[in-house]
């Protein structure tokens, strides 16, 4: 889940971050306040969950605090990305000397987290890696053993800065490290953190995700940034079908049924078992199909749980079918999932053998299942088919029926 530049910035201030003055404005006239106490030239920026607010317009400077109820209400309607503005973020316009920028994310390949370090700060960090490599670091580091300033030191020295600019800079670097790992984040990022001219080091822009299922671990947190429980915050606001799956979610503590996210093809799908929900949802697209949405399944989710994720799929405006897939499973009951999807065609007022592609979910009472789903005229398949090869039998359903 992504947080507002905002609220990122109040994360970094309880780090005790260098951060400069100011705070969001949710009208006009509360934007013009908040210049009068900063007293000086301010930047204007929309607060949405999403990068380009620049090139989209959304970011504006005044010079005084008269201009800035005109600034609000030219930004507030602007587009970025297909999101409108939650609130404005009025903050000083500092004098820049430098720019730098700084990234804590995970490596999957790796297992472990990765810094990455540039002194060209500002813009993309894809274009400075390819045009000026010797200008970007990466540095893994353990989750496991201590970490030491050190890290963060030779980090930064290795894109050639040095001298008190280092040694400056290396307790922000490390501190970003620490409140990666303090608060299970998936990335903690400053773009740009800059040198003004008076030597002084500030963080002009950050951005912080952190793991959806860490979110229990953190309330505190979420509560103190004013961060509803509804809120899903994948890079936008949620769409009210992904808010209706993590409601399915929370109606009883059996397994997971939901953990939706709305995507806008035709085949619904009803997917899980760890990494398979990944594996399958990007096996659907190399078979050229399109998924009507992500969702994740498992953990011997109950009948009620199964049959109100399928209802809700299939309720999505454009699904013509489903397909429901899984890994080989040992903790959830093939014949409870059946019971559970079959339950939710027949009150979708849908025949369950036109309407359900194909079921692949080999595993602990997988005959019962089978059972059941030769009685309504399903075809499935056992662990003699892959995931793979069961994506490509519902995309060819798919393509058969068009």
């Amino acid at each position: 889940m992504r947080f507002y530049e905002y609220e990122s910035k109040a994360l970094f201030a309880k780090r005790r971050l260098p951060l400069g003055k100011g705070r969001v404005a949710t009208s006009a006239d509360e934007a013009r306040a908040i210049a009068e106490e900063i007293g000086g030239p301010v930047v204007l920026k929309s607060q949405v969950l999403s990068g380009g607010r620049m090139k989209a317009g959304a970011v504006k400077f005044a010079d005084t605090p008269g201009e800035c109820p005109a600034l609000f209400d030219q930004i507030m309607p602007i587009e970025v990305n297909g999101q409108k503005a939650r609130s404005v973020l009025v903050e000083e316009k500092s004098p820049i000397e430098q720019e730098y920028f700084v990234s804590v994310t995970w490596d999957g390949r790796r297992k472990l987290p990765v810094l990455l370090f540039s002194d060209m700060g500002g813009i993309d960090i894809e274009e400075v890696a390819e045009k000026h490599p010797e200008h970007v670091s990466k540095t893994w580091f353990s989750t496991i053993l201590p970490i030491s300033p050190r890290i963060a030191k030779e980090a930064i020295s290795a894109t050639g800065v040095s001298g008190s600019q280092l040694n400056r800079l290396t307790p922000i670097v490390f501190e970003l490290m620490k409140i990666f790992l303090d608060y299970d984040l998936t990335l903690a990022e400053i773009n740009p953190l800059a040198r003004l001219e008076d030597g002084r080091f500030i963080v002009l822009d950050g951005h912080v995700d952190l793991e959806a299922e860490a979110r229990g671990r953190h309330k505190a947190l979420l509560a103190e940034l004013g961060v509803g429980e509804d809120e899903t915050r994948q890079a936008r606001e949620p769409s009210d079908f992904e808010i209706a799956g993590r409601k399915v979610n929370e109606t009883d503590h059996r397994g997971v049924a939901g953990n939706v996210v709305e995507f806008d093809g035709n085949l619904g799908l009803v997917i899980g078992a760890g990494g398979g929900s990944l594996t399958l949802f990007d096996a659907v697209r190399n078979h050229g199909g399109k998924p009507a949405n992500y969702c994740e399944i498992g953990g011997n989710p109950s009948v009620k749980k199964a049959c109100e994720l399928t209802k809700l799929i299939l309720s999505k405006p454009g699904v013509e079918k489903i397909a429901v897939m899984m890994n080989v499973v040992s903790n959830t009951r093939v014949d409870i999932v059946a019971r559970g999807v079959i339950k939710g065609c027949i009150e979708s007022g849908k025949d369950p053998a036109q309407i359900i592609t194909i079921f692949r979910i080999p595993g602990s009472w997988e005959d019962e299942g089978f059972k059941i789903l030769e009685k309504y005229g399903v075809e499935y398949c056992d662990r003699s088919v892959s995931m793979y090869e069961a994506a490509g039998k519902a995309v060819a359903k798919m393509a058969d029926s068009n």
